[in-house]
């Protein structure tokens, strides 16, 4: 039997109780980027008390989004000045150029700079000076979830981790920041810029994203190679997905295998692990090592760098695939599948 207190000894989560907003009081806080998740800090935030401006290209076509959604927005350089906080929200691969460019001309000593992920910190894109605090609060759900579950009452889980501590109250600053955003209401679990690197990544490319989507197009491929019809392949494969991983989300594998008819969890409890066999596991493990030395973060930079000749390539080749043709036109006949607009 295993042991849940020897698995979880380690665990240190923080809720609101442990947060103290008034550390925000006096600070300005510039939430740089204005996407799904930039989107969601800054309406927390503004909405928790805090002072809040929105740092955009002029350019941006998100500039008009936060002026009617109520907040200030400012060109990036100038929103980093303003403020003593300094939230990173954009994507990963244009994050060392504006920190270069416009943050790091503008942050003053005891100012905080935050991320929301740490593979800019983790792979050395951004080396922030030492006279100010660092720290990382990494929701643990897309934007518009974060947002929804906000305005709700409720709060998403997230991570912590603090990654330079110069004021000594780098901590209380994130939970802080935490509450603000309404993370503490769920729970903030404490890690490190290297752990959350690291796990997201292989969560992303071994499970989330590259597992599952090819899994998916496999399995779809096969019964169509096989002479079925491509509808029930794209029901079977890859619309019932959501049903199983609602069960997954909502109570664990267990929880899974009670919901499903016994002839389903006999296939899986047999068939799953010919599917996922050990060299599965140490190819996986391979995906890990590249992630751990480096290898990956190179390789994503280097590909920015050079245009993305193959990320756009393989990116406009899946894109028809029939399994896309075939959803496009099933999720026509699923109206409600769009419940809530996602902004």
């Amino acid at each position: 039997m295993v042991n849940s207190e020897e698995l979880l000894k380690d665990l240190k989560i923080y809720y609101d109780s442990d947060a103290d907003l008034n550390m925000l009081q006096n600070r300005t806080l510039a939430v740089i980027g204005y996407g799904s998740q930039g989107r969601a800090h800054a309406l927390n935030a503004q909405d928790s008390g805090a002072k809040v401006i929105v740092g955009l290209r002029k350019t941006s076509p998100r500039w008009k989004q936060a002026e009617d959604d109520g907040l200030e927005v400012m060109e990036t350089a100038e929103a980093a000045k303003a403020a003593d906080m300094v939230i990173m929200l954009t994507q990963d691969h244009l994050q060392g150029a504006i920190w270069k460019n416009d943050i790091a001309p503008n942050m003053k000593e005891g100012d905080a700079f935050v991320v929301a992920h740490g593979f800019n910190l983790n792979y050395g894109q951004i080396i922030p000076p030492d006279n100010i605090d660092v720290f990382m609060i990494a929701p643990k759900s897309p934007g518009h979830t974060m947002r929804f579950q906000y305005e709700d009452g409720r709060g998403v889980p997230g991570l912590l981790a603090v990654f330079k501590d110069f004021t000594g109250k780098a901590k209380d600053y994130a939970l802080a920041y935490g509450k603000a955003v309404g993370c503490a209401r769920a729970g903030i679990i404490e890690t490190t810029i290297e752990e959350e690197t690291e796990t997201d990544l292989f969560g992303e490319q071994a499970v989330l994203c590259g597992g599952i989507s090819e899994l998916i197009r496999a399995a779809f491929e096969t019964l169509v190679e096989a002479g079925y019809q491509p509808a029930l392949a794209y029901f079977e494969c890859l619309h019932e997905v959501k049903l199983i991983t609602d069960l997954i989300y909502q109570g664990g594998i267990t929880m899974m295998r009670y919901s499903v008819s016994d002839t389903a969890e006999y296939g899986d409890i047999t068939r799953g692990k010919i599917v996922i066999d050990d060299a599965t596991r140490e190819r996986m493990k391979g995906i890990l090592k590249d992630i751990q030395t480096g290898k990956f973060a190179s390789e994503w930079i280097n590909e920015n760098m050079v245009g993305r000749p193959t990320f756009n390539t393989i990116v406009r080749k899946e894109k028809e695939h029939p399994i896309e043709i075939v959803g496009e036109r099933l999720r026509g006949m699923m109206p409600w599948i769009q419940e809530r607009e996602v902004k």
